[in-house]
């Protein structure tokens, strides 16, 4: 097993990688974990934080070889229809994690979410493909919970007996 303590984040590293790591949304949040590349490669990602990692972004082991990583394909809800920036906000107002395309929005595949959308007017298609959610509104590469980040209002708490217009109550 090799170690890979460095992370090279999408064009601050040039030159061709020895290997490749697909991965999907989930995997590509880690800090500490034993991964094996697409050429075999036996590797253990021992990164100093936990870290969101971007289709582009290189993993340089111990012997200075680097690993690119990928978003893998996993299954996907594309949702098309006249007022994409309404479908975007109901989205958002649940806390989803969706990627914004021109004439498309991207989530995982949800049900709950799908009936929604569809009561809403959306056209809805299940496909498979890389999915590169937009990060936080901080500069963050994930959007976690009910965490509002740094500035005005962080660090607040919220009285669980109201709703607060996020579509449900704490």
């Amino acid at each position: 097993m090799i170690p890979a303590r460095l992370l090279l984040r999408a064009g601050s590293w040039s030159g061709a990688a020895v290997d490749r790591l697909a991965l999907d949304y989930e995997a590509r949040f880690l800090r500490r974990k034993r991964l094996v590349t697409a050429g075999g490669l036996d590797l253990l990602v021992d990164l100093p934080e936990a870290v969101s990692l971007n289709t582009g972004d290189a993993l340089e082991t111990e012997d200075g070889r680097r690993v690119e990583i990928a978003a893998a394909p996993e299954p996907l809800l594309q949702i098309t229809g006249p007022d994409l920036v309404r479908l975007a906000w109901h989205i958002g107002n649940r806390h989803t994690p969706c990627q914004i395309e021109a004439g498309r929005l991207l989530i995982r595949r949800d049900h709950v979410l799908a009936d929604m959308l569809a009561r809403l007017g959306a056209t809805l298609a299940e496909i498979e493909a890389p999915f590169s959610p937009e990060g936080g509104a901080y500069g963050h590469g994930r959007t976690f919970g009910h965490d509002h980040g740094p500035g005005p209002g962080a660090g607040h708490t919220h009285d669980h007996s109201h709703d607060h217009g996020h579509g449900h109550a704490h």
